[in-house]
């Protein structure tokens, strides 16, 4: 996410290295740099250059105090204004009323179908909503079934009306509908088209005034760039919308669309997405995606995912197993899962300060684990159970079952044995308690 822009802003706080204290003199090149590299991530110029001037007006003349370096203050000072551009503050969905009806709209491609399924698991899995789907695109022929395989795949109710050619009668019978079901929570799929036309205008324009929808959420493909800048402000003049969400984070996104879109039409960005897994969806925080755009990390939403994983019952079992040296492959095993149930791994790895410059260049696939977890599942029950019974004879049948070489379940046991080693070693001191990790 964002990666080239990271390195830019990067490279331009490095020519402040050395020196005593930010001036005028040796703040300009900076600021240029700086204003450079965000109109090279698809930012429009007047934004740009209105972002820099309050940088500098910020800057300059700013005493550095003992330990920090004019670079680390002006990054500071870039945080500080990026999270300010991007809004300040998270803004929270309003899912109140009966049913809270909140309407989505986009362009085709954008993401609306797939984010609105991602939605739904979100106010459901997170929140204790009981939301339902309505399938409102009228044009698109897949894309009814689309929005009932994703619903299937929450267990979150679909209205359609597959024979129905009016989006405005098919979302009014809906809010009936949601009211018989006792359903809290209706989310409105709207048609899109490959660009602005007057016809979908109207036609979104009319569900809109028909339902008083509680939220009007703009989808935008975040790959777009500043044309999706264009096209926000466009759907804004028209249905005043609520928020914005920004869909395909995980693709090659250059940011203009992050940092220019809350300037341009004054409305909040409420969630990101990356992905077509159904989980893949955040609530936006203006200051974690600065500090990610800037190389800070992002620990918050990192130890948030934890926390969302957390099982204190098991982490409290797991804590009496090191305590007794007990800790085993299957306890291992299931810490992987809970890894792998937060997320793509370098995205989380990204969310460790300083980790993501370092492992920018590497790739770290999703199936990271596959061969761990091939070694454990070739194990005996007994074996997972008990470490030290595996001997050499049983490490050569692992190897072969597993598709290992042997030299690699070697390397793997030694391993977990260092790691249980250093587990017991925390566990003995008061930060390091299992019990206390993860609370809130």
């Amino acid at each position: 996410m964002f990666e080239s822009l990271s390195e830019r802003l990067d490279s331009a706080f490095k020519s402040l290295k050395g020196e005593g204290r930010i001036t005028e003199l040796n703040i300009a090149s900076t600021v240029k740099e700086i204003r450079r590299a965000l109109i090279d991530a698809d930012v429009n110029y007047k934004i740009a250059k209105e972002f820099t001037d309050k940088i500098k007006d910020a800057a300059v003349g700013e005493k550095v105090i003992t330990a920090i370096s004019p670079g680390q203050l002006m990054t500071k000072i870039v945080k500080d204004e990026l999270t300010q551009l991007m809004g300040g503050n998270e803004v929270e969905l309003n899912a109140k009323g009966n049913p809270a009806i909140i309407l989505i709209a986009g362009l085709q491609g954008s993401g609306k179908t797939t984010f609105s399924g991602k939605l739904a698991n979100y106010l459901k899995s997170k929140k204790g909503f009981s939301p339902m789907l309505v399938a409102a695109d009228i044009y698109r022929p897949a894309a009814i079934d689309q929005l009932k395989v994703l619903g299937g795949q929450i267990g979150v109710d679909v209205y359609s009306e597959p024979e129905n050619k009016d989006a405005v009668a098919i979302a009014q019978n809906a809010v009936k509908e949601a009211r018989t079901r006792n359903k809290n929570v209706l989310i409105i799929d709207t048609a899109g088209r490959l660009a602005v036309d007057e016809v979908m205008m109207t036609e979104v324009a009319n569900v809109k005034n028909a339902v008083n929808p509680q939220e009007i959420l703009f989808v935008v493909d975040s790959m777009t760039g500043q044309d999706a800048v264009n096209t926000a402000k466009a759907f804004n003049d028209r249905l005043n919308f609520s928020g914005v969400v920004l869909t395909k984070l995980d693709g090659d996104t250059r940011g203009g669309a992050a940092l220019s879109i809350k300037y341009t039409v004054d409305k909040p960005i409420k969630f990101i997405s990356s992905g077509e897994k159904m989980d893949t969806l955040d609530v936006f925080y203006p200051e974690r995606m600065a500090q990610r755009i800037l190389g800070m990390g992002d620990i918050t939403t990192l130890v948030e995912k934890a926390q969302a994983q957390y099982d204190e019952a098991q982490a409290k079992k797991l804590e009496k197993k090191i305590r007794k040296n007990q800790f085993d492959f299957e306890d291992f095993k299931q810490q992987l899962d809970q890894i792998k149930k937060m997320g793509n791994l370098k995205d989380l790895m990204g969310m460790i300060p300083g980790v993501g410059k370092a492992i920018k260049d590497i790739e770290i696939s999703d199936d990271a684990f596959k061969g761990i977890e091939a070694m454990i599942n070739s194990m005996t029950p007994y074996e997972r159970a008990n470490p030290d019974s595996i001997n050499p004879s049983r490490r050569t049948r692992i190897a072969k079952g597993s598709g290992k070489e042997l030299v690699d379940v070697n390397a793997f046991m030694k391993q977990f044995e260092q790691m249980k080693s250093m587990m017991k070693m925390m566990n003995k001191m008061p930060m390091g308690r299992m019990g206390g990790f993860g609370k809130r």
